[in-house]
């Protein structure tokens, strides 16, 4: 019983910083401010989380995983491949453009990243998760439809990963300069024209 008490504890923990986080960022956030938001003592969390960094690997990695999971829901096995390729990038724009808090501390701990080498890891682990669930999702579609891509498989997804993750910045500066319906067409007609049909075999 203690186990799943300690288990339920260091899970409200994460929530707990995943908010704080999404409101101050990492800079500006200690331990305390998350034992209050928990409506625990510094102890408490201390006993969870020796240190603030054992936290933010803990926050980094629920909230990939939130991320990972609203897109890959966005991908239905009986779609062609264009419009699970529209879906995908309405929902890879939504998650990150309706700022959501696990989006939030995502493109927050991405930032301090540049100075921090401990984060590296994650956040490439989790770039490299988000092209693989396009790629799989993508390429026997495509295959099945005779299409292939113009450049490699494992480039395509990165580019427009980093497309949508560009454009997202951009939003949350200036929030009103893109309308999403705009970014997903612009986005989605740069990606068809790296498709090709593919030769016929035999």
């Amino acid at each position: 019983m203690r186990y799943k008490k300690s288990e339920i504890s260091a899970a409200q923990i994460v929530q707990a910083a995943t908010r704080v986080l999404a409101r101050q960022g990492y800079a500006r956030t200690s331990l305390m401010d998350i034992a209050k938001e928990a409506g625990m003592s510094k102890g408490a969390v201390h006993y969870h989380f020796p240190t603030k960094e054992a936290l933010i690997q803990e926050v980094l990695a629920h909230a990939t995983n939130v991320v990972q999971e609203r897109t890959l829901a966005a991908w239905a096995e009986d779609a062609t491949p264009f419009v699970g390729l529209r879906r995908s990038l309405e929902t890879l724009w939504e998650v990150r453009a309706s700022r959501s808090d696990e989006a939030l501390v995502v493109a927050d701990l991405l930032a301090q990243s540049l100075y921090d080498d401990a984060l590296r890891p994650q956040l490439a682990a989790f770039y490299a998760t988000a092209a693989h669930q396009m790629r799989d999702h993508l390429a026997p579609q495509l295959e099945a439809a005779g299409i292939q891509p113009k450049i490699p498989m494992e480039v395509l997804p990165r580019i427009v990963i980093g497309l949508l993750d560009g454009l997202v910045m951009q939003a949350f500066a200036d929030p009103d300069v893109l309308e999403p319906e705009d970014v997903v067409a612009a986005i989605e007609t740069l990606a068809l024209g790296l498709f090709e049909v593919a030769p016929k075999k035999g």
